[in-house]
């Protein structure tokens, strides 16, 4: 069973590991996809999303992914805080989907980072 200072442990390297994803998918995709409009233009980019958001200004740009950095914090907190709250039983097991999910984001957001090198260097993405 995981008490309360596991727990906080726990937490703490959640929140590591989201922070590594966060950092990824917003600030390295932000400036990697940046460069990539300005290297193919926003035809470039396969996020509709983020092709209607690169059409805008800088100012414009930087404020979305503020807003999107703090809709995805709070809902970290509500996941974290729901895992710290589970009855014993079902707390290993769903720490274990947790942990498996921030690994799969982590690794998603490195696979989006080497994509927009690619359209960078050689002018179309690897998907």
């Amino acid at each position: 069973m995981t008490d309360r200072i596991d727990a906080r442990e726990r937490d703490d390297e959640y929140w590591d590991w989201a922070a590594v994803a966060l950092f990824l998918f917003l600030t390295v995709d932000l400036l990697t996809s940046l460069a990539a409009r300005s290297a193919v233009g926003v035809d470039g980019e396969v996020n509709p999303l983020m092709a209607l958001v690169l059409d805008e200004s800088l100012a414009v740009i930087v404020v979305a992914h503020v807003l999107v950095l703090v809709v995805l914090a709070g809902l970290f907190h509500a996941l974290f805080e729901l895992v710290r709250e589970l009855p014993a039983a079902y707390r290993r097991p769903t720490a274990v989907s947790v942990e498996c999910f921030l690994g799969l984001l982590v690794a998603a957001g490195f696979a989006v980072f080497a994509n927009n090198l690619a359209v960078i260097a050689f002018g179309r993405g690897l998907f």
